[in-house]
């Protein structure tokens, strides 16, 4: 027989993937919940739990719990970071700070950061491993203001998204992708263990909070071959927008 949390945790993941709960919307309390299920609290708080460790909702203990992700895929339909779309997923995934350090704003930084140039930022080279494989490289830039709590982090963590929203309730709710190609450098090539040249994809993103205030602007390297993204689009939505590159040759 089915334990009566599993139960209640499927009725509750059917609710997301409906969109009944929106992305960043709270769930309702235990209290409520468990009037609707006639369970206990106890029962309902090992339901809640399950999409918890799924990456569908958050965490943080003391608070009612928000909704992280609705799919099960790493797509640009919803907002999702790297460990939770890689644990929904099945596959064990670490990542490791390589090198930390605050400094001044760029100007592309700045732009996407809402700030000005020379602006105090934190700059992060971060790799990240999927069964225990090197894929991506993540060099992000954050703001000034979320610096010193992403320091408080260990080098370690499995994800920085769901350490910021344990340590200080942050929720990343929108985000824009640039998405292209490059060639491996000398960094890159080392780091991933593929030949220098070799192809990347290349994703650049910045994200913000609800009230669009940027948190960090990121580019994203991964190996070839490592995963593969999908957009979903009809003639009411279309997430994904061309625009033309840089036709210059590299010098």
């Amino acid at each position: 027989m089915t334990p009566r949390y599993l139960g209640i945790a499927e009725r509750l993941r059917d609710a997301i993937m409906r969109g009944e709960y929106a992305v960043g919307a709270q769930l309702p309390s235990e209290a409520e919940l468990a009037t609707r299920f006639a369970a206990s609290r106890g029962t309902v708080r090992q339901a809640v739990a399950v999409l918890a460790t799924e990456g569908l909702v958050g965490s943080r203990q003391g608070a009612r719990r928000i909704v992280l992700g609705r799919e099960r895929s790493q797509s640009f339909a919803e907002l999702h970071s790297f460990a939770q779309w890689a644990r929904a997923m099945g596959y064990r995934v670490s990542g490791q700070v390589l090198q930390q350090c605050r400094r001044g704003a760029g100007v592309t930084e700045a732009a996407r950061l809402a700030i000005q140039p020379g602006e105090p930022v934190l700059s992060v080279l971060r790799l990240r491993s999927l069964e225990g494989e090197p894929v991506m490289l993540e060099r992000t830039t954050y703001a000034g203001w979320i610096a010193p709590a992403v320091e408080r982090i260990e080098p370690g963590c499995e994800s920085i998204t769901q350490a910021l929203y344990d340590s200080v309730g942050l929720v990343f709710a929108y985000g824009e992708h640039l998405i292209d190609a490059v060639a491996a450098g000398v960094q890159d090539s080392r780091l991933l263990a593929v030949r220098r040249g070799s192809p990347l994809l290349r994703q650049r993103r910045v994200t913000t909070t609800h009230e669009g205030r940027p948190v960090e602007w990121s580019d994203d390297r991964y190996r070839a071959g490592s995963v593969t993204f999908s957009i979903r689009n009809s003639v009411d939505a279309n997430p994904l927008v061309r625009q033309m590159g840089d036709l210059r040759p590299a010098r």
